[in-house]
Formats: structure tokens, C-alpha cells, sequence
């Protein structure tokens, strides 16, 4: 600049904004926090009127313990469902919610009193129930707090939880639905328990890791059909009945990875449809189990590997003949303690010995031992056959141990109370295989590393163990006038599934309906303390399958739901309450109270009862809009809450049902403290701030399994700062914006109506994503456009006109489109960035009540949309990225420091596009002095971009001096009022 040239720069139109560059989310965010609670925002929403209902009921977590990121996502995802369904029109209400009763807190309770030195038995159990009424009290507090830390929005004043006394009352009255429509019915069959828990658990309170377990492969001796060892005359014999006879004193194998379960064999079973051999030993080497001349009956496309696990090499053994299903029918088998000493007769009875579908010849022997008490397939084929009281046993006790006089093994424990360096391997499997091996019942042993179901709450390996039990009938008809989906709780699940709900991803319908299809009853009882207890009473000398064996009484149960009202269930235990139940209806003296707690579950699962059906910000018809858990909760709380209310209600509790996957670290490897790559909610927001980890969560495909780590937080955080820049561009921008500058569309330059026609289009994106709980394109598609339409090209074409113009219909007409695109990019994201919206809602309308969270999405209108000026700028912005390619090489090159020092000559082959070129101003776009659009060939020096035909540019440097004002290099410059200008900015200058 010449001496005696003016500093312009006070007269430019420079952004002019308070709005950091460096956001402070973690000391700022919870500023605003305290002012949304300060001004109420969510109550102040609730009195918008005339708005549709919508409601996220939320599945509850337990009360005890920090939130870990699985948390995080998962209210996270609510959040910005619940927010976005506000902010589209709806009156959008979010009750969070907590499971209080249950293991989980339970189990805490007793660690406690273990700690101590203290039996749990030997406390009161009221007393107990109210010291874990005050443990999940205590951690609802600290998880609200939590919760409200990464800005979750909802009643956090008036959450719900399954302990308060309204809950349990209703919880109760739910169950006692069942009892009166006549599906709950006690039973006794194999239910997973854990021993060292002392209770029955659900397949959601289960999980599965890898175990090494005992593998023993079992003889038993081949009975004819009279179940003696004797041999008939042969004489008498049919061809076929001397096949069977030649099979007797064989041994039939049966291999189990639970040799426990052995005292408790009553039969086995074979395959009908599989190949079976008679093999005979020629010989043994030493230590070996197995004798020549033995005779054993294995399934062909097993024999191999039996022989090969009892280490008999292939020339020890042959095979004698093939064996038919219809050989084997009739038969009975010898269990191998029959006869020893000491057994005072207890496994003498001969072993039923049938064809059943579920053995296959896949592995093992071909033969399955059967301890109906202790698996599900083998309790069903003898309950069908109705067999059960001939093959039940009841030798295993709560705790895991033999019954104290069972031979052998009275008092053996399958597992321990604590584990010893991680087994918790008890002494029942040693006891058993060693008693074995001594009455020679072993032809092999081993050990195998196999998938086994653990608790989820003590890590310790559950049995199947037969109890009873109470359950909910699945298949039994109810006559309740709810038929209009089916007149059982399976077919209203079923058709609930396929008509009723949608299903975010689709996955979600395949696998909850193949759970429910094949499902057993339901077991809704557990042997714990701290749940609502099964409240109902059981007639003293009755059989649960007389008709009066429950007392079925709506006044009875009408006491007991008004009781929980007033006092909470803990009544239940009160010394006198079933006579005060029953007095003046029934004698108390003639009843039993039961004492078990109902499936915690059950609680979750009938939470749409007392938040939908009876709180006032629940919905009309007690049905919620979504359910949004982790893929887990299709056997978890979709799956009990579907069971529950088709009891009820009779059709799903839900209308759309959203899961999302689990979250692993940046390798794909589950979290685990053990392995240190666990990331914890708290930590990433003291260095972050909430922003950054709800942006992790938009940005991600919930629905598969997310990722998550240090690198990839720098990546979002990255993202995010790239957008807070777009944001402050505009704010700065928009310091003089005022009504009186707004322009008509049909005033504007085409590449305003442009821009107009993309926040169109993205309308559309977004508003879909949001109504399908797609988020991640929600924001993929606002940060493309932030980022590369607005920063790389709008923005970097128009701060020209912002900052050096006068009052010119161009500059207004940049503004308008700048308040135009704030309005809806602010509202747009500020489900998402919740706190960052806020701050920037804020810039500009500043006031002790305003907040960008009490505003709905802008509508946008229809005629924004032109389809055909979009593809002209298209076509124009394929052109210049010629042009700023081929700049930048010049740049590289150092021969210029700007593109303003360029004029270069752009050859077009297509006439047509040139025309269009000439109609905008083709050098404002490509941000040069000057340019030249021509048709002529492009010559050979001429640079081209492989993917862009027909166009060609060739560098130039603009002519004329450079205006110390807007930069540009024009032949003008220095021939106007004010020195050093071009005629522009003379005319802005005035």
C-alpha cells in the first residue's frame, strides 16, 4: 500500500462475534444445565397445547452403580428421539425410569453382610428390603445427576421407579391378572439356577463365557426287555428277537460334559434315523478302561473318535454288524452304579431306553443320558409321554449340593461358594467320575472348553435344576374379550410383532419373533427377598392341579393392591398380613401366603401400566410410541414387556421398538477393566465436554456395534470444531442482520435460491431421519452441507460481497439465506449438540427465557425446491473445480499468492454450458479478478481434471492494480474518488 493510500480496513463489513473459536464444553456446559432447570424448559414445553402426543417410555436401568458409555448411547439416542419428535410439532415426554428390585441390588446388600461376617437370613426381611430400598435409592440419585451431566431432557423431578409404592401396587395387580385369567399355574421342570445365588434366574440374567468342564464317556449295560441281564432261550427266538438277545450284556455309551447329573439318570435315548453299530475290543493297552471282548453300541459316524478318547488304536476294535432303531426299541439298560456296594439300591431300577428327535450324530456317541431334573429336551419327552413322575429326582439342593443321603455323594457341591484362582469347580464332578471309574461304568475321560451360561450378577456357572416354580401359560387360551390379535399370550405376541409394531433395524422383528415362536412358559418366580412378592395364596393340602389349589378372589386382591398403595409390598412380610387380607372372606388358617418374588422382569415389563396407562404425562391408550433399548432387550425387556401386556392388554405395550448394538473400543474388542480399554462416560466429558460424546453417538450406525476410543474422539472432536467454525462464520456475519434487509427469493441471485433449494432438500433428510431414528444421516448430511457447501463454497464465493459491499441487494440477499440457514442449521442439530445450540441459539437472541430447545424446527417452503436451477449449478460447479485446481497448481508453484491475481481463460466444448456460464458471474464464483469463458478449443497446455470432459483452463494473471480494499486486481483501480480502489468499493465507500 502507497503512503498516502487510507487503511480501508475499518470500512469493511468484517464478522464481528463474541462467539469463541475454542468452545470450554466442560467448564461451560453445566452453566447451561442450571439455566434450563432455572427456566423450567421441560415443564415450559409441556404447555404448549394442541400438539399430538409422543412418548418414549424408557426401558429402566438398575439403580446401582456408575454409568458406564453403554449408558451413555443408549439415553443419548433417547435424548435426541425425544427432542427431534418435540421440535417437528409433537408434545414429546420423557419419564426416565429405574429397576429397584432384582439380584443386581440384592446381591450388593449381601456382599455387604458377607463382608461382615453376617448371614442375610438371620436379619428380618423387611429390614433387609429397606436397606436395598435405600442402596438404589442412593444410586438413583447419583445416576440422574449423571444422566442430566451429558443433557438428557426429561422429568427428571418425577422419574419412575419399580419400587415406589404406586409401582409395586401395580405390579402386583398386573400379576394378579395372570392368576385370575388362569394362566399362572405352579410347576415343577429344569429351570436355570444359580446355586451360588440360591435362586432361579431368566435368560436375561444370563450371559455366556467360555468354561473348562469334565467329559466322560459312560457305560451302560444292555437289559433285555424283562430288564434283567438274563439271556433267553435262544431256541425260542425269532430271527429278529435273536438280534435284540445278541445285544444284551453290550454296553451302550452315553457322553456328558455334566457328570453331575449322573446320580440323576433315569434313561437314555437314542436316534431313530441314525446309523448304529455293534463294535467289539480285540484289545487294550495298558491303562485303559475299556476290556477285550466288551461289546459297545455306538453311532457309526461316532465310533471312531469314542475309540480314539478311550485310546484304543484302530486295530483293537472291529465292527460286528449294523444295529436298527428297531433293535434297540424294547430294550433296557443297567445304570453303572446299579449294584454297588453301598448303594442300598438307589440306581437299581432299570433305565428306560427310547428313540427321541432331539439326538443327533454329530458328536458325542449317538446316545443322550437323560436327567429329566436337569434338562429342558428330556423333561418335555417324558412329560409328553407322561412319564415325569417316574424319572424326576430332586438330589441337587438350592445351594448346588447333593441331598445329604444320597450314596457317595450326600453333601458333594457341583460348585464352590467363592471360585479358587477363577474355577468355581466344586467336588461333585471329581466324586462322581472317580465312583465310576471304580465300578468300571467309565470307558473315557476329558476335559472340553465349550460356550456356558454364567450369571450375569456373580459370574458363577448355573445348572439346570428342576424346581417349582410359578409360570405364566404361554399357550393357554384366555377367554379375557382382549382376542382381537389371538386368544393366547404367544399368537398375541406373534401377530403383535407383525402387525402392530415397526422395527428399527428390521433384524429386530426376525430375531424377537423366532424367541417368542419357540419360547417356554413363562417362569415368573424367584427365590429372593428384595422384589414384589407373587401375591397370591395356595389352598393347604391342595395339588397346584386342583381347581381350588389358587384362591381366585377380585376382593382379596383388591386388599392386597390397596395395601401396596399405602404401604409399599414390604406389607407383605409383616407378621398378620394374610389374616388381615383374608378376614371375613376366607379362613385364613386354610391358605398358604407364598413368599417368592416375582421375576424382576415382570416388574420392568409392566412398567407400561403405571408410567403409560396412569402417570398424566403418559399416553391416552397406555401405549407407548417407542421402546428404544440395546439388541439384548429382545430377550430382556421387548421381549417381557410383549409377554406381559399381551396377558393384560392384549396386544404389544409398543408401536415402534429401536435397538442399538454394543459399544466396543477402537479394535472391535469388547470393554473390559481387566484388559484397560474400558471408556467411561465421566472421563470423556471432563476432557470433551457432553457435546463431543453425543456427537460420537449421532455420528455412529447404532444399529450394528459402535466403536469408540481415544483416536476416535479426536476425530469427532475434529468434526465438531469444523462446524463450530461454520456456526461462528455465520454469527459474525449476521451482527447487522435486521428485518429490514430481508429479500423475497424471487429477489435473490440465483446462488442464494441456490442455497435456498439445498436447505429444501435437507428438510426433507432431516425431518426423515429423525421421524426413523436414523441420525447418523441426519448429521452426515448437515455436516456435508455445513462443511463443503457452505464453508468451501458459499461462503468462501460471498464474504466478497458480505465484507466489501455497501447496502447492496447482493449483500442482503446473503443475509437473508445466512438467517435463513442459522435458523435451521441451529434446530436441526440441537437434538444433537444440545449444549453448542444453545450457546449459539443464544448469540443472537439472548434473553432469561430464551433457549433454542423451546423452538420447533423451522418450516421450509415448498417452491424453495427448483430442480432445474440445481442442476445448472451443477453443471457450473463441476466447471469450477477446473478452475480451482488448476489455481492451486499455480499457487503450489509459488507463481501466485492468491487466486485474485488470476484472470485465466476457461475453454468450454459444450456451447451450451458456456451460455450458462455467462449468465452468472463466473469470476465472483471462482473467486478471480476476472475470468474468460470461451468455446474455443482448449489448447494442449491447457489443464484438465480427468473426470470432468470438456473443459480446459488456461492461467492467466489478472491485469490492473490491486484495490486496497477487496483485493481484486482490476484495470480500474486508482480511477475513482477514493484513492487505491476499485469503482465497487468507491461506490461503498460513498
Amino acid at each position: 500500500m502507497c503512503a498516502e493510500t487510507p487503511d480501508y480496513k475499518d470500512t469493511l463489513n468484517l464478522p464481528k462475534t463474541d462467539f469463541p473459536m475454542r468452545a470450554g464444553l466442560p467448564k461451560r456446559e453445566p452453566d447451561w444445565l442450571a439455566r434450563w432447570e432455572r427456566i423450567g424448559v421441560y415443564d415450559r414445553l409441556r404447555e404448549k397445547k394442541g400438539r399430538d402426543s409422543f412418548v418414549l417410555h424408557d426401558g429402566p436401568p438398575y439403580a446401582n452403580g456408575h454409568l458406564h458409555i453403554g449408558h451413555a448411547l443408549n439415553k443419548t439416542i433417547k435424548d435426541m428421539i425425544v427432542r427431534s419428535h418435540q421440535m417437528m410439532g409433537h408434545d414429546s415426554r420423557y419419564v426416565p425410569g429405574w429397576d429397584c428390585h432384582g439380584l443386581p441390588i440384592e446381591w450388593k446388600i449381601e456382599e455387604k453382610y458377607r463382608e461382615k461376617g453376617l448371614d442375610k437370613d438371620d436379619v428380618p426381611v423387611v429390614d433387609f428390603r429397606r436397606e436395598c430400598r435405600a442402596f438404589a435409592d442412593e444410586w438413583v440419585n447419583i445416576q440422574r445427576e449423571e444422566f442430566k451431566r451429558i443433557g438428557i431432557t426429561g422429568n427428571w423431578a418425577d422419574p419412575y421407579l419399580t419400587m415406589d409404592y404406586h409401582a409395586e401396587a401395580v405390579i402386583a395387580d398386573e400379576f394378579m391378572k395372570f392368576l385370575m385369567n388362569g394362566t399362572l399355574y405352579q410347576g415343577s421342570k429344569p429351570v436355570m439356577w444359580s446355586p451360588v445365588e440360591q435362586t432361579a434366574l431368566a435368560e436375561a440374567e444370563v450371559e455366556y463365557h467360555d468354561k473348562n468342564s469334565f467329559t466322560v464317556w459312560v457305560k451302560f449295560r444292555v437289559l433285555g426287555p424283562d430288564g434283567t441281564a438274563d439271556v433267553p432261550d435262544l431256541d425260542a427266538l425269532s430271527d429278529a428277537e435273536l438280534r435284540r438277545a445278541e445285544l444284551q450284556n453290550a454296553y451302550v455309551v452315553i457322553w456328558t460334559t455334566t457328570p453331575w447329573t449322573m446320580p440323576s439318570n433315569k434313561a437314555v435315548v437314542f436316534g431313530k434315523d441314525i446309523a448304529y453299530g455293534l463294535y467289539e475290543v480285540a484289545a487294550t493297552p495298558e491303562e485303559c478302561w475299556a476290556k477285550p471282548g466288551e461289546r459297545y453300541l455306538l453311532a457309526d459316524n461316532l465310533a471312531a473318535d469314542v475309540f480314539s478318547r478311550a485310546r484304543l488304536e484302530p486295530d483293537m476294535w472291529r465292527r460286528v454288524r449294523d444295529v436298527t432303531a428297531d433293535e434297540l426299541s424294547g430294550l433296557t439298560l443297567e445304570h453303572p452304579l446299579a449294584g454297588a456296594d453301598g448303594a442300598n439300591g438307589e440306581w437299581d431300577e432299570p433305565r428306560d431306553f427310547r428313540a427321541a428327535d432331539f439326538v443327533t450324530d454329530t458328536e458325542g456317541t449317538g446316545f443322550v443320558h437323560c436327567a429329566p431334573s436337569h434338562g429342558m429336551e428330556e423333561f418335555e419327552l417324558f412329560r409328553d409321554l407322561g412319564m415325569l413322575e417316574k424319572v424326576i429326582t430332586y438330589n441337587v439342593m438350592d445351594d448346588g449340593s447333593f441331598r445329604a443321603d444320597l450314596p457317595f455323594f450326600g453333601g458333594k457341591r457341583i460348585l464352590r461358594d467363592k471360585p479358587k484362582k477363577g474355577d468355581w469347580e466344586g467336588d461333585a464332578n471329581a466324586a462322581v467320575i472317580s465312583k465310576l471309574a471304580e465300578v468300571g461304568g467309565l470307558l473315557a475321560r476329558g476335559k472340553i472348553k465349550h460356550s456356558y451360561p454364567h450369571s450375569w450378577r456373580s459370574k458363577a456357572p448355573v445348572i439346570y435344576r428342576n424346581t417349582p416354580q410359578w409360570f405364566a401359560a404361554v399357550d393357554r387360551k384366555l377367554d379375557d374379550g382382549m382376542g382381537a390379535y389371538g386368544d393366547t399370550i404367544r399368537t398375541r405376541a406373534l401377530r403383535s410383532i407383525d402387525e402392530l409394531v415397526k422395527w428399527t433395524p428390521k433384524t429386530g422383528r426376525n430375531r424377537l419373533y423366532s424367541m417368542i415362536e419357540s419360547r417356554p412358559d413363562w417362569v415368573l418366580s424367584r427365590q429372593r427377598a428384595w422384589g414384589v412378592p407373587l401375591t397370591c395364596f395356595t389352598k393347604k393340602g391342595a395339588l397346584p392341579t386342583d381347581p381350588d389349589f389358587l384362591l381366585r378372589d377380585e376382593q382379596v386382591n383388591a386388599r392386597i393392591k390397596a395395601a401396596f398403595e399405602k404401604d409399599g409390598a414390604d406389607v407383605w412380610y409383616v407378621q398378620g398380613f394374610k389374616e388381615k387380607i383374608l378376614d371375613g372372606l376366607h379362613d385364613p388358617q386354610d391358605y398358604e401366603q407364598v413368599f417368592d418374588v416375582l421375576d424382576v422382569w415382570f416388574d420392568s415389563g409392566s412398567t407400561h401400566a403405571f408410567v403409560l396407562r396412569d402417570r398424566e404425562d403418559g399416553t391416552p391408550d397406555g401405549i407407548a410410541d417407542v421402546y428404544m433399548e440395546g439388541t439384548d432387550q429382545h430377550r430382556g425387556w421387548f421381549h417381557s414387556s410383549l409377554l406381559q401386556a399381551c396377558g393384560t392388554k392384549g396386544r404389544a405395550p409398543y408401536r415402534n421398538v429401536v435397538t442399538h448394538g454394543f459399544t466396543l473400543d477402537e479394535k472391535g474388542m469388547k470393554m473390559s477393566k481387566s484388559l484397560g480399554n474400558t471408556i467411561v462416560p465421566e472421563e470423556v466429558i471432563k476432557q470433551y465436554g457432553a457435546d463431543i460424546l453425543r456427537l460420537w453417538v449421532a455420528q455412529t450406525d447404532y444399529t450394528a456395534d459402535q466403536r469408540i476410543g481415544p483416536e476416535i474422539l479426536k476425530g469427532v472432536a475434529d468434526s465438531y470444531r469444523r462446524l463450530r467454525n461454520t456456526m461462528r462464520y455465520m454469527l459474525g456475519s449476521l451482527g447487522d442482520f435486521d428485518e429490514s434487509k430481508r429479500v423475497a427469493p424471487a429477489d435473490m441471485p440465483e446462488l442464494e435460491r441456490w442455497v435456498l433449494h439445498r436447505l429444501a432438500e435437507l428438510d426433507d433428510v432431516v425431518r426423515t431421519g429423525y421421524r426413523t431414528f436414523d441420525f447418523s444421516s441426519v448429521w452426515q448430511a448437515v455436516f456435508n452441507f455445513a462443511t463443503v457447501d457452505l464453508s468451501a463454497f458459499y461462503f468462501d464465493i460471498r464474504k466478497d460481497a458480505l465484507y466489501c459491499d455497501g447496502d447492496s441487494a447482493r449483500r442482503k440477499a446473503a443475509l437473508t439465506v445466512l438467517d435463513e440457514i442459522y435458523h435451521r442449521l441451529t434446530r436441526w442439530l440441537a437434538p444433537v449438540l444440545v449444549f453448542t445450540m444453545e450457546e449459539v441459539w443464544l448469540e443472537r437472541f439472548a434473553g432469561e427465557d430464551s433457549s433454542v430447545h423451546m423452538v420447533d424446527f423451522v418450516d421450509t417452503p415448498a417452491d424453495w425446491r427448483d430442480e432445474a436451477l440445481a442442476a445448472k449449478w451443477a453443471a457450473i460447479r463441476k466447471v469450477r473445480r477446473v478452475v480451482t485446481a488448476a489455481l492451486e497448481i499455480q499457487r503450489r508453484d509459488k507463481v501466485i499468492g492468491a487466486s485474485l491475481e488470476a484472470a485465466p481463460v476457461v475453454h468450454v466444448d459444450d456451447a451450451a454450458l458456456v451460455e450458462m456460464l455467462k449468465t452468472v458471474a463466473f469470476d465472483d464464483l471462482c473467486i478471480t479478478s476476472a475470468i474468460v469463458v470461451t468455446a474455443d478449443p482448449a489448447p494442449n497446455e491447457a489443464f484438465r481434471l480427468p473426470e470432468v470432459d470438456g473443459v480446459g483452463v488456461v492461467f492467466e494473471k489478472a491485469e490492473g492494480e490491486k484495490c486496497q480494499r477487496c483485493w481484486k486486481i482490476l484495470p480500474d483501480v486508482g480511477q475513482h474518488a477514493h484513492p487505491g480502489v476499485c469503482g465497487r468499493c468507491d461506490a461503498a465507500l460513498g
